[in-house]
């Protein structure tokens, strides 16, 4: 390629980020970075901007944070940048056909799964959710439909055994800004064929609510295990003790035979391991959280806490 075309970016979580940092690294010509607007957080609700624009802002690219790209007067703003290539990840918005239709090389998207399965919001956390033991990247061709146009490129991971959905979003990410740069060449140049998606092979990744956090201890001790796996570090699993929320950090399915009693009750034959029967086997808990306090061991979590015989729910 003699001369790079002009990139726009359209990004907003921290997923996104490496995805940018490779492109600025390798001296593509990003010419503007579109985010979400800032949000109010924490406490103070004080507005905060999304990691992608401190990393444009870090490299003196300019920001736009429109509420949508709907309007004209929206739609303008891409448009005065001139963008040869649209490259998206995570944006948080479905582009309409007016801005998919504005560069002339079309728009790329990054996508945390391997395409047709896991389109939508949460990718990560269904394949874990699921028991998926392999996942991945797909860069695709932005369509007016959901994650549903065709893949230029794929690359495959194995989700680990123990993995959590931020320790599988981390390895995402940067194996995304990896299969990007290894994709552009031959979407630019016409090389690198896009195969249309199976339809009949599609499913959905909805986006995560906390109300799914909440544990069911009539599950199969398996099925908690990868919800706690899935919702690490949000929104973290969780169940209540008396009037009490605990927040679920880490488990594992439990070796030995779960405690007398329904589902949610707390062993008693270790004072240093807390084990809670569940609809299929035992589940033990090794990291949780009080209201307000620290993450604790389970051994650390016990002390001072006589809680054998007593139930979650």
């Amino acid at each position: 390629m003699s001369t790079l075309p002009r990139v726009v970016f359209a990004g907003t979580p921290e997923f996104a980020v490496p995805a940018l940092e490779s492109l600025i690294a390798a001296g593509w010509p990003v010419v503007g970075v579109f985010t979400q607007p800032d949000r109010p957080a924490g406490r103070g609700r004080r507005l905060v901007a999304s990691p992608v624009k401190h990393c444009a802002a870090a490299a003196g690219i300019s920001v736009y944070q429109p509420t949508g790209l709907r309007t004209p007067e929206e739609r303008a703003l891409l448009a005065a940048l001139q963008p040869e290539l649209l490259i998206v990840a995570a944006y948080g918005l479905l582009l309409p056909k007016a801005v998919l239709a504005q560069p002339a090389l079309g728009c790329v998207n990054i996508h945390a799964s391997l395409l047709p399965r896991w389109r939508g919001a949460a990718p990560i956390q269904r394949a874990i959710l699921a028991g998926d033991t392999r996942t991945g990247i797909s860069i695709m061709r932005m369509v007016h439909r959901l994650d549903a146009g065709p893949v230029y490129l794929e690359r495959a991971l194995e989700i680990g055994a123990e993995e959590t959905g931020g320790q599988l979003h981390d390895r995402l990410a940067r194996l995304g800004g990896d299969a990007l740069l290894e994709a552009l060449p031959g979407i630019i140049d016409g090389s690198l064929p896009a195969r249309p998606q199976d339809e009949s092979l599609a499913t959905y990744a909805s986006k995560l609510d906390k109300s799914e956090a909440l544990i069911d201890w009539a599950q199969p001790a398996s099925a908690l295990v990868r919800q706690v796996r899935a919702f690490n570090p949000w929104p973290v699993a969780e169940t209540c003790l008396g009037e009490t929320r605990v927040r679920i950090w880490q488990a594992r399915v439990a070796q030995t035979p779960p405690p007398a009693g329904p589902p949610g009750t707390i062993g008693s034959d270790d004072p240093h391991r807390l084990c809670v029967a569940t609809g299929d086997g035992a589940l033990e808990v090794l990291q949780l959280q009080w209201p307000g306090r620290r993450v604790m061991e389970a051994g650390g979590f016990l002390a001072g806490r006589p809680l054998a015989g007593r139930r979650f729910a």
